[in-house]
């Protein structure tokens, strides 16, 4: 129950947060939005770094010499996993105009949604890839930094949801639809989790090439998308400090609780 719990976690974070359309206006004023997105940035390096890179190097001690390598070759897949899909993937960014991935005939709306679940997709994937660890039993990576680790990305997952909803809205749609849709763009999460914990338990020593895999995604998510929507225009210095608030509370969490 308590796996179920963490797994799920992450998910429960982006529906709580998509529920800011019922009483919310139908827009997020440019330095609010900043500093959700730079919040978010922060949460997610801090635990790209305590929750995944640190333990994959540690789980690779016995290596020696080369215990860095389970850690850079499994951190550069994440890069390039995440590199493939935001180049195929159709998909356009809360106030964006311009849309990324492949050319398709989607509309506005279902490449919002695809925007916001390519950003979820790492955070399920870490989660995962977390919990495998504990289920290993090994020490190395303990139920506890799992807990720890849903537990931010459920915070963070928070302004997330409020994000993708609040355009939703503004788009035209009911209160009752931009929050369904919104909360349903952390679905992938719970999945992505799914899908690390049933590869690990196929891959025999998969653990720290997943655990740095998932680093790899998240930080690829952040240089690409987050920071660089926090820094343009007015308002960057916001985006900076929450960025720095995020990542504390992220590393507070990870030490305290894991």
């Amino acid at each position: 129950m308590t796996t179920l719990l963490i797994i799920l976690a992450p998910f429960v974070g982006t529906v709580v947060g998509a529920s800011a359309v019922m009483f919310a206006r139908q827009s997020v004023a440019p330095r609010i939005t900043k500093a959700l997105l730079g919040f978010a940035a922060g949460v997610m390096v801090a635990a790209s770094v305590w929750s995944l890179l640190i333990p994959s190097l540690e789980l690779s001690e016995d290596l020696g010499g080369l215990s860095w390598m389970p850690a850079a070759v499994g951190f550069m897949l994440g890069i390039l996993f995440l590199l493939g899909l935001d180049s195929l993937v159709p998909h356009l960014h809360p106030g964006g105009t311009q849309p990324e991935g492949l050319s398709s005939k989607l509309g506005r709306r279902p490449m919002l949604l695809m925007a916001v679940t390519l950003h979820n997709i790492p955070e399920g994937m870490a989660v995962g890839a977390v919990v495998a660890g504990a289920m290993a039993g090994d020490g190395a990576v303990t139920l506890s930094a799992a807990m720890a680790l849903a537990a931010g990305m459920a915070i963070q997952n928070i302004p997330e949801g409020a994000i993708i909803s609040l355009p939703l809205r503004s788009d035209g749609l009911s209160r009752g639809r931009a929050w369904l849709l919104g909360g349903l763009s952390g679905v992938v999460e719970p999945l992505a989790a799914i899908a690390m914990i049933v590869l690990y338990d196929q891959i025999a020593g998969a653990l720290p090439y997943l655990l740095a895999f998932s680093a790899g995604a998240m930080l690829y998510v952040v240089v690409e998308e987050l920071i660089p929507e926090t820094q343009q225009g007015k308002h960057s210095d916001t985006g900076t400090v929450a960025f720095a608030i995020g990542f504390v509370v992220m590393m507070i969490l990870d030490v305290a609780i894991g």
